[in-house]
């Protein structure tokens, strides 16, 4: 998560990441859609509606529009170590955010004014020492009963993994299982965290798409999120 690594991917990234999911038959913007589309599915059906919604690692702004569009009254902060990812993002959508920088440790506001925390493969970035302290630090920011979304690509998933090795700027990316990462975050003090497995069938298959719901307990995905709700005190 040093700024230097991602700061020297950041002009590129659009452009090495589509080359790395080639495979996939589809483009970025289709993995930034699905996330968001998932977020919301889930939280209309709960009857949540998110008021402030902080984006995790938010890169080069992918999942801003999509987010801005299902909650169009929120206000949404992206955090992010790199600076001229931020500052890229914040030239994408003026005025759509608050592109907040952080020294990759600190999350830079007070305990409970989130009501939605999301993080789109992120972590696997992340040195494994850090994870449970930043896990705990989106915990603390985290309001009672808000959501925090948590998605990963899934290293039992062989594209998965054929993608992430032919992607430069994931040339130190560690994969993490669900397993783990539930591990992590039930450490981190947010526990009983439910994982749901996604994207399983390539473009060329996606009239098979609809049948994704009756898999989501099987690890086979390409990517899996792991969704906790911040008990009430």
């Amino acid at each position: 998560m040093l700024e230097a690594e991602f700061d020297q991917f950041a002009r590129e990234y659009q452009e090495q990441h589509a080359a790395s999911i080639r495979l996939s038959g589809e483009n970025p913007d289709f993995f930034a859609k699905y996330k968001i589309d998932d977020v919301a599915a889930t939280l209309r059906r709960a009857g949540v509606k998110p008021r402030r919604i902080l984006d995790f690692g938010a890169g080069v702004g992918n999942s801003l529009g999509h987010m801005r569009n299902a909650f169009p009254d929120a206000e949404i902060t992206l955090l992010d170590p790199s600076r001229e990812s931020l500052d890229i993002a914040s030239k994408r959508f003026p005025g759509q955010a608050a592109f907040t920088h952080f020294d990759g440790e600190t999350i830079p506001f007070a305990d409970g004014c989130f009501d939605l925390a999301f993080a789109a493969c992120v972590f696997h970035h992340i040195p494994e020492d850090l994870q449970i302290g930043l896990l705990a630090e989106i915990g603390r920011v985290l309001a009672n009963r808000g959501s925090f979304f948590l998605f990963e690509h899934n290293p039992w998933n062989p594209l998965t993994t054929h993608a992430v090795r032919n992607c430069a700027f994931d040339e130190n990316a560690v994969l993490i299982s669900s397993r783990e990462m539930r591990g992590r975050m039930a450490e981190a003090g947010l526990a009983n965290t439910r994982i749901v497995y996604r994207i399983f069938f390539p473009r060329l298959l996606a009239r098979l798409r609809p049948l994704e719901r009756f898999l989501a307990k099987i690890p086979v995905g390409a990517q899996y999120f792991a969704h906790v709700v911040k008990p009430a005190v």
